[in-house]
């Protein structure tokens, strides 16, 4: 059965050329013009959301916002105009898994929805066996002040109880199976994202600004998720350890 996808788009000519290329790569999906509309379809189940940012009566993240909320765990991509690391950033912080700037092209689109929906079932997949004897995921980490439970999702921030996406905990997973190694960039875009290499690297970058900004005592100066410049990152568990 063909996965279904949510757009919620205000440009006509942009939502209808977006409809049609999606339901011609074999998508169902259903549109919506303004948060209004929107909101009719949230008891409608969806396999994935994509959310423009700016609407005429309100935004993108408030939508996302209001479907975590009520409990949805869908993959949510917003559509954005800026790429700025605080715009990106917000919607992470408003529960969306990824996005993509404007103007893009039609087949990155395409590979973000179809890895989107590959992640949704690894994660399904994952969490199933993650009750089976002898399953040896990693199932929960910590490190300083700071417990990421990978089974309940919960995680815990010096103390404070903190909300991170799907995305957000398959890359922090990545780096926690892999301490004090070099990563480089293209290789957080296949393990994690499943994405080409060649993709936009600054997707990596401004999910890590989210990251420090999560768990570095102070997100200017990082301990943890360090950049090796012309490289990637490297996450280390215990500075000056």
């Amino acid at each position: 059965m063909p996965s279904t996808l949510f757009l919620l788009e205000d440009e006509e000519h942009l939502a209808f050329a977006l409809q049609f290329n999606l339901e011609k790569a074999g998508y169902l999906v259903r549109r919506a013009a303004s948060l209004a509309e929107g909101r009719a379809l949230v008891g409608q189940l969806h396999d994935a959301w994509i959310l423009d940012v700016m609407l005429p009566d309100g935004t993108g993240f408030e939508f996302c916002r209001e479907l975590r909320e009520a409990g949805c765990r869908s993959p949510v991509l917003f559509l954005t105009a800026k790429g700025t690391p605080d715009d990106v950033v917000a919607g992470l912080e408003a529960g969306g898994d990824d996005y993509i700037t404007k103007p893009f092209a039609l087949q990155e689109l395409l590979a973000r929805i179809a890895a989107m929906l590959r992640r949704l079932q690894w994660d399904a997949t994952r969490e199933e066996a993650s009750g089976e004897a002898g399953d040896d995921q990693l199932s929960e980490y910590c490190f300083r002040d700071n417990i990421v439970n990978f089974v309940t999702h919960q995680v815990t921030v010096r103390g404070n109880s903190v909300s991170l996406t799907a995305l957000e905990l398959r890359l922090l997973r990545y780096f926690f199976e892999r301490p004090n190694e070099v990563i480089a960039r293209e290789d957080l875009l296949t393990g994690v994202w499943e994405v080409s290499s060649q993709t936009n690297t600054r997707t990596v970058d401004n999910f890590l600004v989210r990251l420090r900004r999560t768990f570095e005592l102070d997100p200017a100066r990082p301990q943890h998720f360090l950049t090796v410049r012309g490289v990637g990152y490297r996450f280390v568990p215990e500075p000056g350890g």
